[in-house]
């Protein structure tokens, strides 16, 4: 397979899949302070859509010994994607899309969602009462009992965040294929509640090192030891956040499904049970290169043979499904979209709303100062990202979006 540019440094390596797609300087720096510390095994891997972020490099890789970098999962724990294929063609979609899109927009809770206390299982609204079993199921006890020990925690607003999108780069599409099959795609993770449980524990990892904080290169590098409760408790936490966003991506995706088929002028059709429903903020024990690590994916989705993942582009552009090649080298990682390529001020400043309307003349979607931010010039160009990335994927199909519900 194909290696990645190999980038010395005063730590361990890093190993970058970014051939057409250069890395800007202030995301190098903050690889290279990353690559210094010295609880990372064999080098940090870098993927083509990297660019700088809040605590750490989005778009790397991360593998420690012993250790856990709060700040490098970062603070939206488990966003990532899911997608379904319907039964449907472009051809049953009516001219007309505004109603699909009306309807999806009502269906899932998007933009800044809050509310006060907590609701009844039974009583959630336009979240269907399913959404209350699961939360029963699944994720109830393991609050309770990180509440128990933080009680901080309690003041975040998760169960009325379930079934929520949220905002800024998160979306609901509807999406083609290359035999013009109809795809719902989203994109969300664990909303208020994983950003609280990252909050706490970002601050305890600067406390509980202490004197050697000043040592690091960069104290949003804090760690959590491994053998302490803090480190027990974060993995604790940080694994039922990323069970929340994944049943979180699940129920929007069943409310988009339900949206749809009651959408004018659609037809009755079947989806797929999810296609696919991946990670791409987030932490995992595995075993690279001989030890049992934990592997740190900050905007990276797990690519091992075999697996399927989703690298959407920006709103406008071609989107992927994609099958992993599990390139050891990138500690069986790929890229988690097209990365941005300017800061959300630059391409408001940059861009105009006619800029934008062109760039989605193909797409329902909004076309307001509101979303600038999000427009596609403000991305790198996913065709180059994929082309970077050759030895990690294959794409098993390509989308083009028709609709577009951002947060």
């Amino acid at each position: 397979m194909t290696p990645g540019l190999r980038i010395e440094t005063d730590g361990v390596p890093i190993l970058a899949w970014t051939e057409g797609v250069p890395i800007a300087d202030n995301a190098l720096e903050q690889l290279e302070n990353t690559a210094r510390l010295p609880i990372v095994h064999r080098h940090v891997a870098v993927m083509p859509d990297v660019h700088w972020g809040l605590g750490a490099t989005i778009g790397s890789v991360v593998p420690t010994i012993g250790a856990v970098i709060p700040a490098a999962v970062g603070v939206d724990i488990g966003c990532g994607m899911c997608a379904v294929r319907t039964t449907l063609t472009a051809s049953d979609l009516p001219d007309d899309l505004k109603p699909v899109r009306t309807a999806i927009e009502k269906a899932v809770p998007h933009g800044r969602t809050s509310g006060r206390g907590r609701r009844d299982a039974g009583s959630w609204g336009n979240v269907p009462k399913r959404v209350g079993n699961l939360w029963k199921e699944h994720l109830e006890r393991g609050f309770e009992n990180l509440v128990d020990r933080y009680r901080v925690l309690r003041k975040t607003n998760n169960v009325v965040h379930l079934g929520t999108l949220g905002t800024g780069n998160h979306f609901v599409e509807v999406c083609l294929d290359e035999a013009d099959r109809v795809w719902f795609m989203l994109h969300s993770g664990s909303r208020g509640v994983g950003n609280r449980i990252a909050t706490v524990f970002i601050e305890m990892a600067k406390r509980d090192m202490g004197r050697e904080l000043g040592e690091l290169p960069d104290k949003d590098l804090a760690y959590l030891r491994e053998g302490t409760q803090n480190f027990d408790d974060y993995v604790e936490a940080v694994s039922w956040a990323q069970e929340f966003a994944r049943i979180n991506r699940q129920v929007m995706m069943e409310n988009v499904v339900e949206a749809v088929s009651r959408a004018p002028k659609i037809r009755p059709f079947k989806a797929d049970e999810l296609v696919v429903n991946c990670h791409h903020n987030y932490v995992v024990r595995e075993h690279h290169y001989g030890r049992d690590c934990l592997v740190t994916r900050k905007g990276a989705v797990r690519a091992g043979a075999g697996d399927l993942g989703i690298i959407p582009g920006s709103m406008g552009a071609k989107s992927f499904i994609v099958r992993g090649k599990g390139n050891p080298e990138s500690f069986e990682s790929c890229s988690h979209g097209a990365g941005r390529a300017m800061s959300r001020t630059q391409a408001k400043k940059r861009y105009t709303i006619d800029d934008h309307i062109a760039a989605t003349r193909h797409v329902e979607c909004r076309k307001d100062e509101g979303v600038l931010d999000e427009t596609p010039m403000a991305y790198k160009d996913i065709e180059a990202v994929m082309r970077a990335q050759e030895a990690l994927v294959e794409v098993v199909h390509t989308l083009r979006q028709v609709v577009c519900v951002k947060g």
